[in-house]
C-alpha cells in the first residue's frame, strides 16, 4: 500500500530564531486530506569523544523544557555554510574545550518524526587535546568525564534520558567492542 502524502498548501504560523512552525494540508493516497503541524529545524550534531582510557566527555546543562539538568554528549544546532562534521568539531571544542581526531559517522537520527524534520548527525572520535570550553552566550554547562562502560549502564538504567546521547553511546560501545574505533 502506498503511504506517501502530498502537500497541498503550507501556512507558516511561527517564525523563530531556530524553529519555524507550519500548518499544512496534505493529500493522502486514498484521496482524502489531512492537516499536519510541522516544526522545521536546521538540524543538529552530536559527538561522542573518547579519550585513551575510553572515557566519554559529557556536558550537564539545564534544559528549560524539562525543568531539569540533563546529561548529554556535546551537541548543537547546525550552522549554515558548515558541514555536519565541521559543526560537530565546533560544538565539541566550544562545549568541552576538546579537539578530536579519527572522526567516524554514527549515522543520523530522526528524533521526533511525528512533527519535526530535524535530523541529528552523530559522530564518534578519539580525543586529541583538552583545553578550556567556551560555550555560547547564555549556555551554562559543566563538563563531565564518564567511562564508556559506565555510560552504557547509565543509558540502560535510564539515567541518561536524552535520545541522541543514548544512541551515540550505544553505537560507540558496539563499534569499540568490534575494533572499529
Amino acid at each position: 500500500m502506498k503511504t506517501t502524502e502530498t502537500t497541498l498548501n503550507s501556512h507558516e504560523i511561527f517564525h523563530g530564531r531556530v524553529l519555524h512552525m507550519f500548518h499544512d494540508t496534505v493529500s493522502l493516497p486514498d484521496g482524502s486530506t489531512a492537516m499536519r503541524e510541522i516544526v522545521r529545524h536546521p538540524g543538529g550534531v552530536c559527538v561522542a569523544a573518547l579519550d585513551e582510557q575510553n572515557n566519554l566527555f559529557f556536558v550537564r546543562q539545564f534544559r528549560y523544557p524539562y525543568a531539569e539538568e540533563v546529561l548529554e554528549l556535546p551537541a548543537g544546532k547546525l550552522e549554515k555554510g558548515m558541514t555536519p562534521l565541521e559543526n560537530g568539531k565546533r560544538e565539541l571544542l566550544e562545549e568541552t574545550g576538546a579537539t578530536g581526531y579519527s572522526y567516524i559517522s554514527l549515522g543520523q537520527v530522526y528524533p521526533t518524526p511525528g512533527y519535526t524534520d530535524e535530523i541529528i548527525h552523530l559522530y564518534a572520535c578519539r580525543l586529541q587535546s583538552q583545553g578550556e570550553s567556551c560555550p555560547d552566550e547564555g549556555e551554562l554547562l559543566n563538563v563531565e568525564k564518564i567511562p564508556l562502560d559506565r555510560a552504557v549502564e547509565m543509558v540502560l538504567n535510564n539515567r541518561i534520558p536524552d535520545a541522541k546521547t543514548q544512541i551515540a553511546v550505544l553505537k560507540t560501545k558496539l563499534l569499540l567492542d568490534s575494533g572499529n574505533i
